[in-house]
């Protein structure tokens, strides 16, 4: 997608093999990318979410496979200390279960019967394959979704989206899962306004949704998180559509804290409420979102809020100094609550998604 009329993707190997990122902490005020040279370099850049969105975790814990697997050449333990390594980086992130489904498919290429440069160029070649496929499940899932765009635009006219977090192209490798439908539609020339969730503490949608919104020329405004329900009763969202972290195998879905919340909204005003989801998000091991588990962050991301102010980056506290903050990355949303799904495979009930995906193993 563009970046001041230039096309970028958010993670790439360079000439060096080296992994270049776009740091998303950063973002919008300035635009920098980082170089991953190790496996503890893709480590932080996943717990500090210089990276981030379950897609793009994933993808980049597939490199980190690979950089462990290069800095790890002269270990006598090749074979064993590799995939601890490539382990412990489930520890990173643990609720977007991509990260772990792409480090057990990076394993399979560990094997002590291989030599470790043919161990090293394969881990390379599963990440680079990994990248383009996940730009290629999420045109799926664009296709899939413009036709929901479609059909409210040929009802009505100008379609009116809202969304939570950022599950654009940031949160992937390049289309992103809740805004391909709406990239693919721009490009069609339909007339859309997207409603954008701040989504506190970390405003990922204030600063990044909006950043990729602006940057493609789509017509969009910001509101508070608890605008929402507002839009819906007078009739201002057409349709919301967010992204996911992890689908249990009862349907339920686990995404950024709020979500939960517009859900309520959505079901309350009959406005229909989609998820996005490339089908390597569905966990088959956990019977429903309860099993989910849910990450607590530093509560200080409660209390300051980062900006800029006289041209320099800050950080502002906003609450007493002495108090103290609880800090929930996500939340659950039940599959009542979901109209459908929308996946590279089609858009589908929850409960169907599971009896598909379930007689396909």
């Amino acid at each position: 997608m563009k970046i001041q009329d230039s096309q970028y993707r958010t993670i790439w190997a360079d000439s060096n093999s080296d992994i270049q990122v776009i740091d998303q902490t950063k973002i919008p005020f300035s635009f920098e990318i980082k170089t991953l040279k190790s496996g503890n370099d893709a480590f932080y850049a996943i717990k500090d979410m210089i990276v981030r969105g379950a897609p793009l975790i994933g993808i980049t814990a597939a490199y980190g496979v690979y950089l462990y697997a290069r800095e790890l050449r002269d270990s006598d333990n090749y074979t064993s200390e590799l995939i601890d390594s490539a382990k412990n980086l489930i520890e990173a992130r643990p609720t977007a279960v991509n990260l772990k489904w792409a480090i057990d498919k990076q394993i399979q290429f560990v094997k002590d019967s291989k030599p470790k440069d043919t161990i090293i160029r394969e881990l390379l070649s599963s990440a680079n394959k990994m990248a383009q496929q996940d730009i290629e499940t999420n045109l799926a899932i664009g296709r899939h979704g413009l036709e929901l765009i479609k059909q409210i635009h040929n009802d009505k006219g100008k379609v009116n989206i809202l969304t939570h977090c950022n599950a654009g192209w940031f949160a992937t490798v390049d289309y992103g899962t809740a805004t391909a439908p709406i990239y693919l539609a721009n490009e069609l020339g339909y007339d859309l306004h997207v409603w954008v969730d701040e989504t506190r503490p970390r405003n990922q949608g204030s600063k990044i949704t909006a950043y990729e919104l602006l940057n493609e020329g789509i017509s969009h405004d910001i509101v508070a998180d608890n605008t929402g329900g507002h839009l819906m009763q007078n009739g201002m969202v057409d349709l919301v559509i967010v992204g996911c972290d992890r689908v249990a195998a009862n349907g339920d879905v686990c995404n950024k804290i709020g979500t939960y919340l517009k859900a309520l909204a959505a079901f309350d005003n009959n406005v229909p409420f989609y998820v996005a989801m490339p089908l390597s998000t569905l966990d088959m091991t956990l019977k429903s979102g309860r099993n989910i588990p849910i990450e607590e962050r530093d509560g200080d991301e409660v209390r300051y809020f980062s900006g800029i102010c006289h041209e320099k980056e800050v950080e502002i506290l906003t609450s007493p100094k002495d108090s103290t903050a609880v800090n929930y990355g996500f939340d659950i949303t039940p599959a009542k609550l979901i109209t459908g799904l929308i996946t590279e495979a089609g858009i589908i009930r929850p409960k169907e998604l599971l009896l598909k995906y379930s007689s396909e193993k």
